[in-house]
């Protein structure tokens, strides 16, 4: 709760205006407790129309003022809440886009959006309205016992025993509803988490007709929520209705020992009615607060699960000090005794991914990464972005090793074109600048002309303008993959890698877009992931791999010579 506090820091100012217009507020609504005494013991009581009527008229001065607090106090205290929420969004945010694919490979993407929206919907309810109820309970209360006080001392003792009774539940039930509560939460963020998988892959669910068994498992984890769910509720009613229980007891016993002091002429009618104006007012802060307090808890437990997220710690480090990279780049790198593994512990030979890399490439050079799958070549993109570091050996650029330079530095040297193209959900212009968003739209319709997008682009019902939908439903797999090179065309950057970039083309359109990368390639670094080694027998050199090694380099010619798995490739794709 501190760190919710914490939260509100940048806004002083508006703290003040609310906390103002709640101590008027509940001043307000205090002082009608006197009104009523005033309008009784000397209007009613003493049968004078005149005093009755202005007691009448001071009564609804008040209630006027009190409106007009009680509306300052809401409008800044919901304002606070929505600032705060979209607060923590956008550091939640801003800090999932500095963790490494290591923590999403191991966290579902659907429980980190749940967490993002329905946890951040849960604290904004309770700085925005529940706050704002304790506090205005808890004023309302200590007005009320000093006013009570004030009125009668014994009556007031009794009320002031009650209290440590009215809060009992409080303290016995709290902590369960906040367990239950985080454990509710959990397992919304699981069925977010299945809705953003099965959704993501509608055709393949519909393909395999597996809808009744995703309705099935759909329904077992709402169940899991309505199972948590229950625990939860049935805690926190117990809580509330306890609370009511001893609060209705407790006002009863007061009444009835009060009326007997007005029959035995200790106190007047006026008084007992203000005092029992000002129990009900206790009474019902008491009720207010017992309830917030369950929306705390269940605040407590969603505050938890944000800063989980934010304590994540990246096991990507970016350099303390960077060391800026000879200018202009040229594209060396180099890899020396390079390996890598996904595993924690790499006791285990077999564990390696990348074992004992040893690779110069000079500057400008094609070099083609061919094997078979498993063999490690994705995995060597990866650590050169630095998605991964190196777990032995380095691998440097220019001389200087990459886990030296500024990550952003590092990475706005290479153009990726990935054999699943990425396509966001934003118009075409807007993917294909997206490595430059600063790029004329020139300079990106010649982009798309150089990877033969243009053709299908101006077909687009809005041209350039076209929203291309969700991960680009919009577009077949070639025209994704054309889209997705036009971006690292227009990216222009000195080191290419690129993961069969034209696996997804007929035959026709992948003669056109190798024109297109054979023009992109002049003068630049490039790394070719190939599948297919009709795609790369002009490279100037092929590296194969295989389990995680390097098993051989030459040209196409060389390779068919001198290594047996590159020349059984060969047979089976080539020469069959």
């Amino acid at each position: 709760m501190g760190w919710i506090f914490g939260q509100l820091k940048p806004y002083k100012r508006q703290v003040v205006y609310a906390l103002i217009a709640l101590f008027i507020g509940a001043g307000a609504w205090l002082l009608l407790g006197q009104g009523v005494k005033a309008a009784v013991d000397q209007g009613f009581l003493a049968n004078n129309a005149q005093r009755l009527t202005q007691m009448v008229a001071l009564v609804l001065a008040i209630g006027v003022v009190g409106s007009i607090a009680t509306y300052f106090r809401f409008f800044y205290m919901v304002w606070l809440g929505e600032r705060v929420s979209a607060d923590i969004r956008q550091q939640v945010y801003s800090h999932l886009l500095t963790l490494s694919p290591e923590f999403y490979a191991k966290t579902r993407t659907g429980e980190v959006i749940s967490r993002f929206t329905s946890d951040t919907t849960v604290l904004q309810t309770v700085v925005g309205s529940g706050l704002s109820m304790a506090l205005r309970s808890t004023v309302t209360f200590i007005g009320a016992l000093l006013l009570m006080l004030f009125t009668s001392h014994v009556l007031t003792l009794c009320v002031l025993i009650a209290v440590p009774i009215v809060l009992l539940p409080i303290r016995i039930f709290g902590a369960r509803v906040r367990t239950y509560a985080r454990n509710s939460q959990d397992r919304v963020a699981d069925v977010g988490a299945y809705i953003d998988e099965s959704l993501h892959e509608i055709q393949t669910v519909q393909a395999y007709t597996h809808e009744h068994l995703d309705r099935e498992h759909f329904s077992q984890r709402i169940e899991g929520v309505m199972g948590a769910a229950r625990q939860r509720i049935r805690f926190r009613a117990l809580m509330i209705a306890s609370i009511i229980a001893i609060s209705l007891l407790a006002i009863t016993l007061v009444a009835w020992l009060g009326a007997n002091q007005v029959l035995s002429g200790e106190l007047s009618a006026g008084e007992l009615t203000a005092f029992m104006f000002y129990a009900v007012m206790a009474g019902g802060s008491v009720a207010t607060i017992s309830e917030v307090i369950g929306e705390i808890q269940k605040a407590a437990g969603a505050s938890e699960r944000m800063m989980e997220l934010l304590d994540t710690v990246s096991q990507i480090k970016d350099a303390p000090m960077p060391q800026p990279l000879p200018q202009p780049v040229r594209g060396e790198l180099v890899l020396a005794n390079a390996g890598f593994s996904y595993a924690e512990s790499q006791d285990l030979e077999q564990e390696w991914v990348l074992k004992d890399l040893n690779l110069h490439i000079q500057p400008g050079e094609r070099v083609a990464l061919v094997g078979p799958s498993g063999a490690g070549k994705s995995t060597l993109f990866q650590c050169l972005l630095r998605f991964y570091d190196m777990q032995r050996g380095q691998i440097t650029l220019d001389g200087v090793p990459i886990t030296s330079v500024g990550l952003r530095e590092l990475r706005q040297q290479f153009a990726m074109v990935s054999q699943e193209s990425v396509i966001f959900a934003d118009s075409v212009r807007e993917n294909i600048a997206y490595g430059r968003p600063d790029a004329s739209q020139a300079e990106i319709e010649a982009a798309a002309k150089a990877a033969r997008a243009d053709e299908f682009i101006a077909e687009l019902p809005e041209g350039y303008h076209t929203q291309l939908g969700e991960r680009g439903v919009r577009l077949s797999g070639g025209q994704k993959q054309r889209i997705a090179i036009a971006r690292a065309i227009l990216a222009n950057r000195p080191i290419l890698l690129l993961d069969e970039a034209t696996s997804a083309l007929d035959a026709a359109n992948e003669i056109k877009v190798k024109q297109a990368l054979d023009e992109l390639m002049q003068g630049k670094t490039t790394l070719i992931i190939a599948h297919r080694l009709a795609t790369v027998t002009n490279a100037d050199r092929i590296v194969v791999m295989d389990k995680g090694q390097i098993q051989a380099v030459g040209t196409h010619q060389q390779l068919l010579t001198e290594n047996a798995l590159y020349r059984e490739l060969a047979q089976l794709q080539l020469i069959a």
